[in-house]
């Protein structure tokens, strides 16, 4: 069992930066891929970036690219999503999320590909 807590989220204008983090506790040995996704209303849920638990390895979706960092620390069993210039269009619930199975780089955008969930924390950027 994993269980991910977010924090950080909350109401920014945009063009200002925001950083989400995610603690993760339990079976944290066994994690090969975290990710963050998002959620607006009445839309369906994205991947927004992920990062391979054992290297540097990190992936993002086009419109974050360039905006949005995301980092991990091993030792504190944090991922961390920096997210600089913000627009109105990344208001939504962002979640972390954990696999304990290896995810092929095709399979990363996939939600059901993930074990493990946190509650989601809200960011909402006004105009």
């Amino acid at each position: 069992q994993v269980q991910l807590v977010e924090s950080g989220g909350g109401l920014v204008q945009a063009g200002y930066p925001l950083r989400l983090s995610c603690a993760a506790s339990g079976r944290t040995f066994g994690m090969f891929f975290m990710a963050w996704f998002r959620q607006a209303p009445g839309k369906e849920r994205e991947f927004v970036a992920g990062i391979r638990w054992s290297s540097d390895r990190t992936y993002y979706q086009d419109s974050v690219k360039g905006r949005f960092t995301i980092s991990r620390d091993n030792a504190k069993n944090m991922v961390y999503l920096q997210m600089n210039s913000l627009k109105p269009e990344d208001t939504a619930v962002y979640s972390c999320a954990a696999s304990l199975s290896p995810v092929g780089t095709g399979d990363i955008v996939n939600y059901y590909k993930y074990d493990y969930w946190g509650q989601g924390t809200q960011v909402t950027v006004s105009s």
